[in-house]
């Protein structure tokens, strides 16, 4: 009876973290390896991801190419979907899960797709690579790859 109990434990345990997702953690800008052909990348940021039942909760922090500071945060479905933002320039976001690896952000303002963040974490899991477009945070137009190394 223990042991069938025990197997029982395991297994709900197991379960809870295959069902994590893969990107939940701190990840850190790697401004070494940053590249942007519109542009500049931020000097440094912190990207943090959380998960909440069946949301996936985002803060963005760090510090834009003129020094300024840079707060985003918001939520968005972690199956996808419109999300909510919390602190932001944008007026809405919303994302999708592409694979297990890889998950597309859009950014709006006035109903329109201002921003695009194309995410994609290696199957190591110790970092990850955005693609972004259009007007970032900062109101700055860019278009590049940054990259970020899980902390």
């Amino acid at each position: 009876m223990r042991y069938s109990k025990l197997v029982l434990l395991l297994l709900a345990f197991a379960g809870a973290l295959i069902a994590a997702d893969p990107f939940v953690g701190t990840w850190k800008l790697n401004a070494a390896k940053t590249k942007f052909k519109t542009g500049m990348a931020p000097k440094e940021q912190t990207v943090s991801f959380s998960e909440e039942g069946s949301d996936l909760h985002v803060m963005v922090k760090g510090t834009s190419p003129d020094g300024k500071a840079i707060s985003v945060h918001f939520t968005v479905p972690t199956a996808g979907g419109t999300g909510k933002i919390i602190e932001s320039p944008y007026e809405a976001v919303s994302s999708k899960s592409v694979n297990a690896n890889e998950r597309d952000t859009s950014f709006s303002k006035g109903g329109k797709v201002v921003y695009t963040a194309k995410a994609k974490r290696a199957a190591d899991g110790k970092t990850m690579t955005v693609a972004v477009k259009g007007t970032n945070p900062s109101g700055q137009t860019v278009e590049g790859t940054a990259f970020y190394d899980k902390q």
